[in-house]
């Protein structure tokens, strides 16, 4: 089968290529620095020929509300239309779990490039992801000052981006599928004492801080667990400590 995914060099477009490769499909990688531009259009159409399923991994460092809802959306209407056109069966889109409760920030965005997809002529799956055990990763570097990381009180059941990855492969060739499946790992988590455990194993930061922003919208659903997997959701390793295991290995 012939794959386009967009967002191919992102941490999850990545390794679905690779599974898929693995799999044995044909992958076309569709990248900005590549000459495509989802949002503009320019260069999809190409892209696209011959194409039977499109997976869409995009994402955007961009976080203010109005502009990340923007992105999100006219991405999906510009891979739907194009999409159409070229004759493509189905598009894969990877989301995040429990977002219809936000309002702000990359939720939003998310929750709208759901919708617009689902809007669309070409037969939309999506794959609900928790937040990924990489998340920690990246919360510490958005979040360190010094030796010290203040990391947003959250819950979470964290999942490998690898893992992520294999279910958006599965869903995107199955020839039957749901139209969309949750995915989490197999436990909950606080997002600080978890990310504490990488600072730990990996040595910087010296210390992480849990705390509570009351000007952000976002910040009490995730301290609540807005963004844990409900009773229909798929659980699957490895856990955070099989993941440090095989990331951060013990010297």
């Amino acid at each position: 089968m012939r794959v386009a995914v967009i967002g191919a060099s992102g941490r999850i477009g990545r390794e679905v290529g690779a599974v898929l490769k693995d799999k044995g499909h044909e992958v076309v990688e569709i990248t900005r620095a590549g000459g495509v531009d989802v949002y503009t259009g320019e260069g999809l159409a190409a892209a696209l020929t011959g194409v039977d399923v499109v997976v869409d991994a995009a994402n955007t460092p961009v976080v203010d509300t109005a502009a990340v809802t923007d992105f999100f959306a006219t991405v999906a209407r510009t891979v739907q239309r194009t999409a159409s056109a070229a004759g493509v069966r189905r598009i894969a889109v990877v989301s995040i779990i429990g977002i219809d409760v936000f309002s702000e920030g990359h939720y939003a965005g998310k929750l709208a490039h759901e919708r617009a997809y689902a809007e669309g002529p070409v037969p939309v799956r999506v794959l609900r992801a928790a937040q990924f055990h990489e998340f920690t990763e990246m919360m510490l570097g958005w979040t360190t000052d010094g030796d010290t990381a203040f990391v947003p009180e959250f819950r979470a059941q964290l999942v490998a981006a690898r893992t992520a990855a294999e279910h958006l492969a599965e869903l995107a060739v199955a020839d039957d599928a749901p139209d969309r499946v949750d995915l989490a790992g197999p436990h909950a988590v606080n997002l600080a004492e978890a990310a504490a455990k990488v600072a730990a194993r990996r040595g910087h930061p010296a210390r992480v801080e849990q705390v509570f922003n009351a000007d952000d919208p976002n910040q009490r659903p995730q301290a609540e667990g807005a963004l844990l997997p409900g009773p229909d959701a798929i659980l699957d390793g490895p856990t955070l400590d099989e993941w440090l295991d095989e990331h951060y290995p013990v010297r």
